[in-house]
């Protein structure tokens, strides 16, 4: 099955060639990928967000997170063959089902407080993710025009990170007078479960690369199909590439953090009510980060390699500054003297250091994770090509992930893990900056020779 054989014929009209808002136009086709993942891994991650997912006790989420992530490594690395062989809609519709499912689990546990259902929907949450993430990584980085992916990424995160917005309204708003609750209600896992069941739905407005057509006339890629065995080979070359093993402890480390800053700073210093007030504006900050640092990677240098250097640079000195002021909040308390909760009206000024803390971490997140898909992204301009490379990225991010929540759940200290994080993402930005100095090329010569020449050909016509 290939990216043509699974696609409904579309009815066309011939419209202006740079028309941006046509309906098979990279600006339109990653907005709709943005709000995919605005109902989902946006839910998902406000539904993270509040630490134990919304219960009191995280064992039950670090377990499911642990069989998440661990099934999300295999299949991230899978995913982009899976892509490649499936198409964008049929990857994207299977990936976002099972989100539901997940957060369905968590409003069964409200009830059971039974977390064998969580575990396993964490696994299936695994899967789906792995496929989703891959396809969203192929749409969002060889969509784009090439001068602007970083512009592209930046309005997906701001798109998709709105969802971790909105997610932190719904249990702050439902659990506004419950300043004392231990787990937040129903209506939250109900009102995350109705975004997912949109997204999913949303998903199958999805087109593949060989429909979309970008202001210049030319197609992402006119690739018709791909097979089983070609996605094998390909995927277990990645394990080879010079390329992707400089990018294993960028990708390790771009997920690692989030145990640490859901469960044991967002859980620990704050209350119910408070965690969901804390997201709002955590998953803001992504917002505002995306945009900064997609800014700094189109538009702050004419020289490609330069502009990378530089945003590397800037996500260098702001997270060794975020990270240090972390190392001093943490100091003030552990796993076994943990602080009394602060609540966002009654805590006063003792709120205000812990909160702009935890917001840092929210942009911190953004423009290291953008950065990353920037580079990936000027390493080729192929869908195929890329979708593999996003999976791989997202394989092995989830791995980190996996041990993280593990390492979490057997008791690791708290200031362990901020050492832990802050080591791993030290280590992966300089050899970010290898990777641009040898793979990045000004001319783009580099990146058309990995690109099929089936991807040049003219597109005729547009679709609406």
């Amino acid at each position: 099955m290939g990216f043509e054989g699974d696609e409904e014929s579309l009815s066309t009209q011939q419209l202006p060639a740079k028309s941006m808002f046509r309906y098979n136009s990279p600006f339109v086709q990653v907005s709709l990928i943005g709000l995919v993942c605005f109902c989902c891994p946006g839910m998902f991650n406000a539904l993270s967000g509040m630490g134990g997912g919304g219960q009191v006790d995280p064992t039950a989420a670090n377990n499911a997170n642990t069989a998440l992530y661990t099934t999300f490594a295999v299949f991230g690395v899978l995913g982009g063959g899976i892509y490649n062989i499936l198409g964008p809609r049929l990857t994207l519709v299977t990936g976002c089902s099972t989100y539901i499912l997940y957060a369905g689990s968590f409003l069964y546990y409200n009830h059971k407080e039974r977390q064998e259902f969580a575990i396993v929907a964490g696994a299936f949450l695994g899967v789906g993710a792995g496929l989703l993430w891959a396809a969203q990584g192929a749409i969002m980085t060889s969509y784009p025009p090439i001068h602007r992916k970083g512009t592209y990424i930046s309005l997906f995160w701001s798109i998709f990170n709105m969802g971790g917005v909105i997610g932190g309204l719904i249990p702050f708003i439902l659990n506004y007078n419950r300043a004392e609750a231990a787990s937040v209600n129903d209506g939250t896992y109900i009102g995350f479960m109705a975004f997912m069941s949109a997204g999913t739905l949303l998903s199958l407005s999805i087109l593949p690369p060989s429909k979309v057509v970008r202001d210049d006339g030319t197609r992402c890629t006119n690739i018709k199909y791909s097979n089983v065995k070609t996605e094998a080979l390909e995927i277990l070359f990645l394990f080879l590439n010079w390329k992707m093993l400089l990018i294993v402890p960028a990708a390790l480390a771009s997920n690692f953090f989030y145990t640490y800053q859901f469960n044991n700073v967002n859980g620990v210093m704050f209350n119910l009510r408070t965690r969901g007030f804390n997201n709002v504006f955590y998953w803001g900050a992504q917002m505002l980060g995306s945009v900064g640092i997609g800014y700094i990677m189109d538009f702050s240098f004419q020289s490609r390699r330069m502009r990378g250097f530089v945003g590397i640079g800037v996500v260098a000195l702001l997270g060794t500054a975020i990270w240090a002021g972390g190392l001093a909040s943490q100091l003030g308390y552990s796993r076994g003297d943990k602080p009394e909760k602060l609540d966002f009206k009654d805590s006063g000024a003792d709120f205000a250091g812990p909160f702009v803390l935890y917001f840092s971490y929210g942009l911190l997140d953004a423009m290291f994770q953008s950065m990353v898909y920037w580079v990936i992204g000027a390493l080729a301009n192929d869908s195929e090509i890329l979708s593999r490379y996003a999976g791989f990225y997202k394989g092995v991010q989830s791995a980190g992930a996996a041990a993280a929540w593990q390492a979490d759940a057997h008791g690791l200290s708290f200031i362990g893990q901020l050492i832990l994080n802050w080591g791993l993402t030290t280590v992966g930005i300089p050899l970010l900056g290898v990777l641009v100095m040898l793979a990045v090329n000004d001319d783009n010569k580099a990146e058309e020779e990995t690109t099929k020449e089936a991807a040049l050909t003219p597109a005729t016509p547009a679709y609406k």
